[in-house]
């Protein structure tokens, strides 16, 4: 097997524990009858994690570890925390599973980054092929919940994600030993121990702090779509609660194509009209959820942008840092940006939508007036929009090709 191959399996596990119990994690603790604060503090627990991610496993672990030994520690830890979480229903017990998982897990999808940028002969030719494995695995682990979950599944069947997600977290274990072997970066052990530092002072650079705004606001857009879309659509489009995820997981199959072409869009149109086709799709895909959520066709074929949304941003960010920041602080800026995207952005989304919701949740009737609260990450949207678009200017068109090997 390739070594391109091998890292693409990996990224198909290291997804797929994610995927498992993303799209239905706020919907349960509703049915465990978990306060809109409580929902929101198990939001945050990615935003603690993400944090922790900057001094641990970019600033420890790097340095002590091979990558791939903490993966699997990382995941075999963090399966039995949520194997705990399928069959705790009280909060704290369950906030505090939860939160062992998220500082085990999150880091390692940084780590992941790391192992397949260090082996790649061409990152920004090749990291959005191995990347779409990532895709894969989110779409093959939402068909399970077919036979799994029923039309109108309670919390004793939706307890399933948990439980699915924790066998993908023991096999991506074992599966991380056979890894390449990406050893601690023992030449960055007399480099400054707190190179986040000189990371968080890049902020001031102009570019890099218009940037880091913008990843934020689309941040908290992106991961406000996980807290509303599957009640969204089993509640108000009608879709059954055990076909919701593969509805969803049409976007990832977006994805697959979006990923596949990710290096050549990013060297024809640029960072910067990439970047903004990406935060496009957000705002394209919440105004349809608003004004067309009696037409199941159509909210079906909308889906389709989750993958714009994801790679021509996202993935982007990450190749971007990995192309334009000084190497000494290359996995600190990595590690700033993931804290956006999985911990602050989390964070906001988290306390954000749930508020929202119950705002425009009728007292009565129970109803969500789900346009006007889909107009709000529809605006946020456009914003980051005009932000991209009139101060943003990378020192670099686009990403520089390798040259082809002899």
């Amino acid at each position: 097997m390739t070594v391109r191959m091998r890292l693409f399996v990996m990224m198909v596990l290291q997804l797929a524990v994610w995927g498992a119990w993303a799209p239905k994690l706020f919907p349960y603790m509703g049915m465990l009858g978990f306060a809109p604060w409580q929902q929101s503090l198990v939001g945050s627990a990615w935003g603690i994690a993400a944090v922790a991610g900057i001094f641990f496993s970019n600033q420890f672990a790097d340095r002590n570890f091979a990558a791939e030994r903490f993966m699997a520690a990382s995941h075999l830890i963090g399966g039995l925390a949520l194997a705990a979480c399928a069959f705790l229903t009280s909060f704290w017990p369950f906030f505090a599973a939860y939160l062992v998982f998220s500082l085990l897990y999150v880091p390692t999808l940084s780590v992941s980054n790391s192992i397949a940028f260090a082996n790649l002969k061409d990152p920004a030719k090749d990291f959005g092929m191995v990347r779409m494995g990532g895709t894969v695995g989110w779409v093959l682990v939402s068909w399970p919940f077919v036979f799994l979950l029923g039309a109108k599944a309670d919390a004793s069947q939706i307890r399933w994600i948990f439980l699915v997600a924790a066998i993908v977290s023991f096999a991506l274990a074992a599966y991380s030993l056979s890894l390449p072997h990406t050893p601690p970066k023992k030449d960055a052990a007399a480099a400054d121990p707190l190179a986040w530092r000189e990371a968080i002072k890049l902020l001031g650079v102009p570019f890099v702090g218009v940037l880091f705004l913008v990843t934020f606001i689309d941040s908290v857009i992106h991961n406000g779509y996980f807290v509303m879309a599957d009640n969204f659509l089993t509640n108000r489009v009608g879709i059954a609660g055990n076909l919701s995820m593969i509805v969803l997981s049409l976007g990832q199959l977006a994805e697959i194509v979006t990923m596949f072409v990710l290096g050549r869009v990013l060297i024809r149109l640029g960072w910067k009209t990439t970047m903004i086709v990406g935060i496009l799709g957000h705002a394209a895909r919440f105004t349809v959820f608003a004004f067309c959520a009696d037409s199941v066709p159509t909210i079906v074929a909308v889906q389709l942008l989750h993958g714009i949304c994801y790679a021509f941003f996202f993935a982007t960010v990450y190749i971007f840092a990995d192309a334009v920041f000084p190497k000494d602080v290359r996995s600190s800026a990595q590690g700033l940006f993931n804290l956006l995207i999985l911990g602050i952005g989390n964070v906001g989304a988290s306390f954000l939508f749930p508020a929202l919701i119950a705002h425009w949740t009728d007292p009565v009737t129970k109803m969500v007036d789900y346009k006007s609260l889909f107009l709000v990450p529809a605006g946020m949207a456009v914003v980051a929009i005009l932000l991209l678009a009139a101060f943003f200017r990378p020192p670099q068109h686009g990403p520089v090709a390798e040259p082809a090997a002899a």
